[in-house]
C-alpha cells in the first residue's frame, strides 16, 4: 500500500478547468481593461493616486462612505502623525478592533480608497475597523510604511480599550497590507511579548520579495498584476538593495525562521489566477508546520485584489467575506 502524504493539497481548487463562466469573463474583461490604462509606473506614482481617486485609471472612483471618520495617531518621529479611517459596526456592538493595512504595492491607495469594504467588515465581523495610512514608496521607501505599521500597531495595543472601547484582536490586509501585517506580528512578537493577535487576516499577500516565488514568474495572463507590475513595486520599495538584502526577514517574511515562535492563528487566501498565488499556499504550509494554526483557503479563478471588487461580481468574494467572517467569529469565540 502507497504510504499517505503528511501533507495535503486539493488539486481541484487549482484546475482551470473548473473555473466557472463567469469568472472567465471576468477576468477576461479585467485583463482587456488593465491592457487599456496606464501602469504606474508610466505616469509617476502621485499622479496615478491622483487618477485613481478621480477614477480615471481601470478601477473605478472610490467610493466615500459618511460612516468613516478619520484620525491620527503619534508616530517614532516628533511631530508627524500616521492617520487612519475608522468604520464602527453599525449595529452599535463592536467585540473589539481589527488594524486593517490596505495594499496597492507599497506605493498606491490609502486608507480612504476601501469604504464600502471596511465598512462590510465593521458590520459583519462586529469590529471597529482601523485602517492605517502608511507611508508610501517612492516618496519613503522602505522601512518608512513598516515603522508606521509598528508605531499603529504598539499604539492600538496600549491605547485602543480607551479611545475604541476595545482591545486589539486582529490586523491584516491585502496584496502589500498582507506582507506588512505578517511583519507587524513579528514586531510585536518582540516588542511586546504579552500581547497576542486573536488572529491574522492575510489575504493575497507577498512574503518573498527577493525575487519573487516562482508563480510570478509562470503566470501568463497579465491579470491586475504580472512580473513587471511587482518588480516596479520593489524597485521603488527597496531602490538599491540585492536580492540577498531583500531576503531578510524583516523584509520577506518567507525567509523567517518560525521554530519556537508564538504565531497567532493565521487565515490566508488567494484565488488561484493570482500571480502570488505560492506566497499565500507555501506561506501557509510553513505557518502550520510549527504548530501554529494555519488556514489556507484557495478560491478557483479568482484574480489578484479580488476580495475588493463588490459582492456578486464573481461567487468568489462573498466566498472570502464569508470565510473571513467565520474565521474572525471563532478566534472571538462567537
Amino acid at each position: 500500500m502507497c504510504p499517505k502524504s503528511d501533507v495535503t493539497v486539493d488539486a481541484s481548487k487549482f484546475d482551470r478547468s473548473g473555473i466557472d463562466k463567469q469568472t472567465l469573463e471576468f477576468n477576461e474583461k479585467l485583463i482587456k481593461i488593465w491592457a487599456d490604462g496606464p501602469r504606474w509606473y508610466e505616469v509617476g506614482a502621485a499622479a496615478y493616486r491622483q487618477m485613481r481617486w478621480e477614477g480615471k485609471t481601470p478601477l473605478p472612483k472610490p467610493v466615500v462612505l459618511p460612516e468613516g471618520f478619520n484620525g491620527a495617531l503619534p508616530s517614532r518621529d516628533a511631530g508627524r502623525e500616521i492617520p487612519y479611517r475608522v468604520f464602527k459596526p453599525s449595529g452599535g456592538v463592536s467585540k473589539g478592533i481589527h488594524m486593517h493595512i490596505h495594499g496597492g504595492g507599497w506605493v498606491l491607495m490609502s486608507e480612504a480608497y476601501q469604504d464600502p469594504y471596511l465598512k462590510y467588515m465593521a458590520d459583519h465581523f462586529e469590529v471597529t475597523v482601523v485602517s492605517i495610512g502608511y507611508r508610501l514608496a517612492p516618496e519613503d521607501p522602505w522601512p518608512a510604511g513598516a515603522e508606521d505599521c509598528y508605531d499603529a500597531a504598539e499604539w492600538l495595543v496600549k491605547n485602543g480599550p480607551e479611545v475604541f472601547g476595545g482591545e486589539l484582536m486582529f490586523t491584516g490586509g491585502e496584496s502589500a497590507g498582507g506582507h506588512l501585517a505578517c511583519l507587524v506580528a513579528f514586531h510585536l512578537l518582540k516588542t511586546l511579548p504579552t500581547f497576542s493577535f486573536r488572529g491574522l487576516l492575510l489575504h493575497f499577500g507577498c512574503y518573498d520579495m527577493s525575487s519573487f516565488l516562482p508563480h510570478v514568474l509562470h503566470h501568463e495572463s497579465s491579470l491586475v498584476i504580472d512580473y513587471d507590475v511587482m518588480k516596479s513595486y520593489i524597485d521603488a520599495l527597496l531602490p538599491n538593495t540585492t536580492e540577498a538584502d531583500r531576503r531578510d526577514p524583516s523584509i520577506s517574511p518567507f525567509w523567517q525562521d518560525l521554530r519556537g515562535m508564538r504565531l497567532p492563528p493565521a487565515l490566508f487566501t488567494c484565488g488561484s489566477e493570482d500571480p502570488l498565488l505560492d506566497d499565500s499556499v507555501l506561506m501557509g504550509a510553513k505557518w502550520g508546520m510549527w504548530g501554529a494554526e494555519s488556514v489556507v483557503k484557495i478560491y478557483r479563478g479568482a484574480p489578484h485584489g479580488f476580495i475588493g471588487f463588490p459582492p456578486g461580481t464573481i461567487k468568489a468574494v462573498q466566498e472570502v467575506l464569508d470565510d473571513t467572517e467565520a474565521f474572525v467569529r471563532a478566534k472571538m469565540g462567537v
